[in-house]
């Protein structure tokens, strides 16, 4: 097993922390960093802390490939070597992260903004990839370890203002590290979601999204082996509070897929092992910068292919001869967290999603959720007949042909103004873009819009589509796509 080495200055401060040679840096543009990042996923669940507000607020397992997209974009402003853009980044997260707090199935208090929560989530990627250095066949020195966890500790403190609880040195570290497994983590429900329902059960990426027979089949064969490759790399003492059981091969098997994911990332021609190279391939609306896609004719090609193979075998209702149904847009468009309800974190992840689409600054975005809110409540006051603090899928099913809104009215008007960047009183085609772009920068292409939408238009147009009663691909991008 080989060392890798990287030049680590005397000191390391805030304005050389995402220079020419940050290891991090370098990190969010590789696509093996997944491996480390999925690991890490799971030791946060395992926090109570962090389980409690992934269960309460996340949309991870209705729809992971959007948060996958989303978290990795957001990694790369916090990194980038323009200290407006990080610092931007840093208060648009912690304005999100503000907004979820609560208490868990225990009466136990949490919040997105726990120092030692925030400290864990970081603490577990740096370790995760000191992990999958180690396991892909390239340890790092001294120099090199010290290097990368500054870094670390340099990323939690632009967010925070301080280093918050990470130790300081890493000899501390490692006693804070193995202190958290073997005594503070627990047996999460997010935990469970995540090794036991999500990699099962992950929706198809959006290239095999009209295919779900290929993706369905391809996903029985992929997700015994994600996770086994997940668990295989766990602490023991984790895995044993678990009760993951040892799976015959799966140490075999997590270091064989590290290993293979290391040796691309050093034989392999850097554009090909790029994180935004990988996402493009699953997801055509995922446009890399000019010059960085090495695939783009063959994804091309493949789009075209899967363009013509539609047109020989349409499906039988498509979305332009038919609205879903009542209870299918329940489910793909309401229901953001996938627990089979509507409730408040819903709504407020359809707020933070299109918070995120236009960069909206804080008072943009209170507006937003606050609309959002006076949404919520007119919901629950005409359709939670049970009284019980959420809505069923019956409930809005049996409602909906005839529900009228003046609460989602506002919600369209905030999403008017927030849009309209030129204050024209009409959004043009680019502005319409920039709403339904994918992930911050990428352009989505056509969304089938005309040049120019009067505040009128646009507002009927949302208010349709949230009824369930016209199909929209630009809304479904935004909301319904996994």
């Amino acid at each position: 097993m080989t060392s890798e080495t990287t030049t680590a200055p005397a000191s390391l401060d805030t304005a050389g922390l995402y220079g020419p040679d940050s290891m991090l840096r370098r990190l969010c543009h590789e696509a093996r960093w997944g491996l480390a990042v999925a690991r890490a996923t799971v030791l946060e669940a395992a926090h109570p802390q962090i389980g409690a507000a992934l269960i309460a607020n996340s949309t991870f397992v209705a729809h992971p490939w959007r948060r996958l997209r989303n978290t990795v974009l957001s990694a790369q402003r916090l990194v980038d070597p323009d200290e407006r853009v990080r610092r931007r980044e840093a208060a648009r997260l912690n304005r999100l992260h503000a907004r979820m707090a609560g208490t868990d199935a225990e009466g136990r208090p949490y919040t997105a903004l726990d120092p030692g929560a925030r400290a864990w989530v970081v603490a577990t990627l740096f370790e995760s990839t000191v992990t999958m250095y180690r396991l892909g066949g390239r340890s790092l020195d001294g120099a090199s370890l010290d290097r990368l966890y500054a870094e670390f500790r340099l990323f939690l403190a632009h967010m925070e203002g301080g280093e918050g609880e990470l130790p300081p040195t890493l000899r501390e570290f490692w006693r804070y590290y193995d202190l958290m497994v073997e005594e503070r983590l627990e047996n999460t429900e997010a935990a469970a979601l995540i090794l036991h329902r999500l990699f099962a059960e992950v929706p198809a990426p959006p290239v095999l999204r009209d295919r779900p027979a290929v993706w369905a089949a391809g996903r029985a064969l992929a997700a015994p082996l994600a996770t086994a490759v997940t668990v295989g790399s766990l602490p023991a003492p984790l895995r044993e509070r678990l009760g993951l059981a040892e799976i015959p091969g799966a140490r075999t098997l997590t270091h064989a897929a590290y290993l293979s994911t290391g040796l691309a990332s050093r034989l392999l021609p850097d554009a090909w092992t790029r994180l935004e190279t990988v996402m493009a391939m699953f997801d055509p609306t995922f446009t890399p910068r000019p010059g960085t896609d090495p695939f783009a004719g063959l994804r091309r090609g493949t789009a075209k292919a899967g363009a013509l193979l539609r047109l020989l075998t349409p499906d039988r209702e498509t979305a332009a001869e038919a609205p879903p149904s009542a209870v299918r847009f329940f489910a793909e468009v309401l229901d953001q967290t996938g627990n089979g309800y509507l409730d408040w974190p819903d709504l407020a992840a359809m707020a933070r999603e299109i918070a995120t689409r236009l960069d909206l600054d804080e008072r943009g975005e209170d507006r937003l959720f606050t609309a959002f809110a006076d949404w919520w409540r007119e919901l629950q006051a005409a359709l939670d007949t049970d009284h019980d603090g959420r809505i069923s899928g019956h409930e809005y099913a049996a409602a909906a042909a005839t529900m009228t809104s003046p609460a989602l009215v506002r919600v369209a008007e905030v999403l008017f103004d927030a849009t309209d960047t030129d204050d024209d009183q009409a959004i043009d085609a680019e502005e319409h873009r920039t709403l339904f772009r994918v992930a911050f920068e990428h352009d989505p292409g056509d969304t089938g819009t005309p040049d120019r939408l009067t505040r009128a238009a646009f507002v009927r147009e949302f208010l349709n589509f949230m009824a369930g009663r016209h199909h929209s691909e630009g809304y479904d991008r935004l909301f319904a796509q996994a």
